[in-house]
This record gives C-alpha cells, structure tokens and sequence, in this order.
C-alpha cells in the first residue's frame, strides 16, 4: 500500500469533528451526548423495578386477608389479584423497553467508540504501528470497546433494581415490624461488609496482572497465526508454539492467584446472599418473635418474600461491580489510545517548490537513549534513483520512512523541494510521496480496487496499464472473474504477486518521488523484472528511493548509498564504489558468490562438503 492510498483512505473515513479534542475530554464527556438516552433506561428501569414488587405485595395482601378470621372478602382478592397481574405486566413492558433502549445505546456507543479510535489511529504517525503488537492493538479496538456492552446495556438496570427495590421494600418491611427488618439485613451487611476485601490493592494488581496476561496470549496467537506458513516451511514448530505455551503458563499462573485471592471472599458472599441461608435467618429471627407473642404468624409472609427479594438484587450489584471495575480498566486503555499524539499538522502549510528531496544532519532513535540514524546528509536528485545498501540493521528502513513522514526526525530536517515535511500538509505530501512497503497488505476487494486504491476514480484502462508495466496483467486475467475477483474470497495471491499488484499500485499513483522499502522481499525472477520495469517507467524527473539487495537493482541505480550502523560510509555510482574496494565492494562481492552458488545448485554442481 502506498501512502498516497493511505491518504486517501483517511480522507474518505474523515474523523469526527471532535476527535481531535477526545482525548482532552472524560469519559462522561464522550457520553453526554447520550445522556438522555441513558435517563430513558434508568427511568424505565425504575419504574419496572417498583412495578415488580406488586405481585410479591399481592401475594402478601392475599395471605393476610386468607388467613384472617371471618369470611373472605372475594371482591378485595379480586382487586388484590388484578393489582399483581398489572403490576407483573408493567415490569415486564418497562424492562423490556429500557432493555431495548439500553441495547440500541450500547450499539450506539460502541460505534462511536471505535470511530473516535479509527480517527485517532489515522491520524498518528504510521510508523508508530511498526513499533506495537498487532494483538495489543486488536484487543483495545476489539474486546475493550466490547468490555463497554454490560456497563450500558445491562448495569444501569441492575444497578437501579439494586437500589430501588431493597430501598422501597426496606420502607415497606420497617412499617410491618421494624426488629424482623433489621434481622432480615444480617445477610446482606455480611455481603456488603465482605465487598473492601475484594477491593484491596492486592486484588486489583491481581486483576490487572490477569489482563495484561490476556493481552501476552492475544498477541501470541496473532503472531503465530500470521507466521504458520513459515513456521511450517521450516519446522519450527516447536519453537513457534513455545512463545505461545510460555504465555499461557504464565496466564494460568496469574489466574490461579487470582482465584486464590477470590474464591474465598466470593464464597463467603454467595453464601451469604444465597436463599437458603437468608429465610434461615428470616425463620430463627421470626420464630423467636411470633413465639414470644411480638408478631402475628401472617406478619411473617412479606419477609419470607421481600427478604429473597433484598439479597438478589444485592447479588446482582456485585455482578455490576465487576463490570464496571472491567470496564473502566478497558477505558483506561481506550483513552490512552485516544491520547495518541497525532502528527503535528503545520498551521500555515507550504507548497513545495519541484520535488528535490534534501536530508540535513538527520538524527532519529525510536527510544531516547539509543539512535538509529545518526548525522545523515543525503541529497536525491529529481529524475535520479538512489540504492541504500547495507547490513540488516543498518537503518536503512528507518531511513527511507522519514521521506513519506512515518517519523520525524529526533535532530535535523527532510525537506521536499525546498520545505521541511513538517511545513506541508500531510495529504498534499502524500499525493507528493508514494511508498511501495515490504510487508505488502492487499485489501479485500477486488483486484481493480487494489490497484486503483490511491486513484479511486481511475479508469479500468488506466489500471491495467499500470498491470501491464508491473508485469501482474497476464496473471489477473487468469483469476476467476479477472480484474473483478475479490482478493481473499475469490482468488488468493502469491507473495511475489502480491508485491506486484503494489508495484502497479505506485505506478497508477504516479507520485513524483517513491520510495520502495526492500520492494524485492518476496524476490521471484518477475517480481525483480516487475521492479526494474518500474524503474525504468518511472524515470525522468522522478525521485526514488529505493531499498535494495538484487545486484541487478542496485546496478541500475544513478548513485548508491551505503549505510553503517545508522551513519553513511560511502556514496557514488555503483562503477566508483567498486573501484573503492570499501564497503560496498564487500557487498558486491558478497552477493555475487551468493549469485554463483545459487546458480551452481541450479546446474546441479556439488557444494561445499559435497564436492569430493
């Protein structure tokens, strides 16, 4: 993918207006423009909650007028029962609405969630994408926006029953005897006194331990997952699947610490809110009162009920508890994504003027006390392309990825005909910068899409132009429905045809400078001849840069810069580097045996320990 189509991308999927200003604000005020909403579920919720206690006030109303002395007053059982039955039906409706409402918010929310992380993440440097594991990343969009869903779609509710139903029934509990009320709260102040010790510093650090050996796990399969072929290809299996088991053990470890420090606190509770133990104490409680002649035996009916209904939403607190403590750990980590800093647009943005490209006394590290570029002046001519060569490590992917502004530079400046990168717009600069990567990503659409991406409304003749130079054209007539197959569902491509089908992609773009970082990786006989071809259409006034380690690639290049644990030893045409006998000498030198050899397997001549 080129960053002309990464532009292009972000602006189709343009973020919201306020997700510059997100990660200045709180959560609560993300939320506030649902704020209304979230009344609407409360208040319905409120509702239905006291509605629920008519059938069990029924059911007590009944027991009492049936187990008075004297005949029985149908027409009073009759209103008694009519009054449950509406008032069962109301919690039903209510909740079922504040349900709906609570679900349809939390769909809402999430939504926008993940929008304000999209914008966030569009609008920081890519490089900083290279330096995060993809499995962290997922889990923040994915199952921390997620963790969001029981907060807003169930704990409003549970939290209000929590509240509204003891606090009414407590009322209605002190007006029939006031010593059974206080008895029938013995179970509930054990569950709540319990509740600190579930709090403590120690559980938290435990809970926190738990996620981040979640996250370890998430990555670990990612990156297994995305490396299988390889690790097939190679047989290394084993060493491949022991990332995975060492995070797993480590996660089994956490969590059995985890549930040590908890099952004992979390039983004594259960235990406490369970139902059998709270009418045990309701019945002891009651019994020493009706046997002393302090209450009547009907008097003792509403506590059987109300009690169990005392406990359960209690029970359910706790629940609600937990989902809160998740999320709000989920948003930590949301917010500090949305805390990102985006790449500091110039305020008053300069055109520049030809695209001559000048690197002044660079400096760059990714961390504060280690550089990778160290000093680099480097200037790349218009209608020239300029090799980097060197030892893996080097910097020389660091050092291409300053041209498109992935990074900037720690010291020193990029400048593009004459103006810092930093003092142009970013969109023009990727209309200006085009990056063909060595990890090529092809989108789930159709081969057409792919290639066009950076031109969306290019014309179907313009885009198999652009396959033909890039030597994929033959090849796309072959898949199913040609330049219409999807990639991904209808057809799957090879790597070196992958890397191609970017190849055009640049080609349509036609950026006045590209930048190819080890454009070869996946360095088939075409997908090198695809590169050369490029080249050479690109050349004229173009700037490129290019990553490379084929002799053919580097041979063909109008100066060649060697790169040196992140400093510049030698530069020239490829002829007078040679005749230096340096660096880059060794490095011909160096490939070419690699060449030779390669070609004596081919022929079948016997190698090394082979030869007799």
């Amino acid at each position: 993918m080129t960053t002309t189509d990464l532009a292009r991308a972000r602006e189709q999927s343009a973020p919201p207006p306020d997700a510059e200003s997100a990660p200045g604000r709180s959560i609560a005020g993300l939320l506030r423009p649902y704020s209304w909403s979230f009344a609407a579920v409360v208040i319905l919720q409120v509702i239905g909650a006291i509605a629920g206690l008519a059938p069990l006030l029924a059911v007590v109303e009944l027991g009492r007028t049936l187990l008075s002395p004297g005949p029985v007053d149908h027409g009073h059982v009759g209103t008694v029962v009519i009054a449950g039955a509406v008032g069962l039906s109301v919690r039903l409706l209510f909740t079922a609405a504040s349900s709906g409402i609570g679900h349809v918010l939390d769909g809402r929310v999430q939504l926008a969630f993940r929008r304000l992380l999209a914008a966030r993440l569009g609008l920081v440097p890519i490089g900083w994408f290279s330096r995060r594991r993809t499995g962290e990343l997922a889990k923040v969009v994915g199952e921390d926006v997620s963790a969001l869903h029981p907060v807003i779609a169930h704990t409003p509710g549970e939290l209000v029953s929590a509240f509204v139903v003891p606090l009414v029934s407590l009322i209605y509990l002190f007006t029939v005897d006031w010593r059974l009320t206080l008895i029938t709260l013995i179970p509930v102040v054990m569950a709540v006194a319990l509740v600190p010790l579930m709090m403590t510093p120690t559980r938290t650090r435990e809970q926190e331990e738990f996620d981040a050996a979640m996250g370890r796990i998430a990555s670990s399969v990612v990156e297994f997952v995305q490396g299988i072929s390889v690790v097939k290809a190679f047989g290394g299996s084993e060493r491949a699947h022991r990332t995975f088991l060492s995070a797993a053990d480590d996660f089994v470890g956490v969590f059995l610490r985890w549930v040590r420090g908890m099952s004992v606190v979390a039983a004594g509770m259960q235990l406490a809110l369970s139902p059998p133990f709270v009418l045990l104490v309701v019945l002891i409680g009651g019994a020493a009162l009706i046997t002393n002649g302090s209450m009547a035996p009907a008097g003792l009916l509403p506590f059987l009920l109300l009690g169990l209904g005392l406990t359960a939403p209690v029970a359910a607190l706790g629940h609600g508890f937990d989902d809160l403590r998740a999320a709000g750990r989920a948003i930590g980590r949301i917010r500090d994504v949305l805390a990102l800093r985006p790449l500091p647009e110039p305020a008053h943005p300069v055109a520049p003027q030809g695209h001559r490209v000048e690197l002044r006394d660079v400096r760059f590290g990714y961390d504060a006390d280690r550089e990778v570029l160290r000093g680099i002046d480097l200037v790349l001519e218009p209608g020239t392309v300029t090799a980097v060569v060197g030892p893996s490590g080097s910097g020389k992917s660091t050092l291409v990825q300053l041209l498109p502004r992935f990074f900037d530079p720690t010291h020193g400046s990029v400048v593009l005909g004459g103006v810092d990168l930093r003092e142009i717009d970013s969109g023009e600069l990727h209309r200006l910068v085009s990056f063909v990567f060595q990890d090529v990503r092809l989108l789930r659409a159709s081969v057409a899409d792919n290639i066009a991406l950076a031109v969306p409304h290019a014309d179907l003749d313009d885009v198999m132009r652009a396959a033909r130079l890039a030597d994929i054209h033959d090849r796309i007539l072959e898949l199913p429905r040609g330049y219409g197959t999807v990639i991904g569902e209808d057809a799957r491509l090879s790597g070196g045809e992958a890397q191609r089908i970017s190849i055009a992609r640049a080609l349509l773009a036609d950026a006045p400078v590209l930048v190819l970082d080890e454009a070869t990786s996946f360095a088939d006989p075409r997908t090198e001849q695809a590169v050369r071809r490029a080249l050479t259409t690109l050349e004229g006034d173009r700037t490129i840069l290019v990553i490379a380690h084929r002799l053919e690639t580097v041979a063909g290049a109008d100066s060649v810069v060697v790169l040196d644990d992140g400093s510049i030893v030698e530069r020239g045409r490829p002829a007078e580097l040679l005749a230096r006998n340096g660096k880059f000498a060794a490095f011909w030198r160096s490939h070419r045996s690699a060449m030779d050899e390669e070609t004596d397997i081919r022929r079948g001549v016997p190698q090394g320990d082979e030869i007799r």
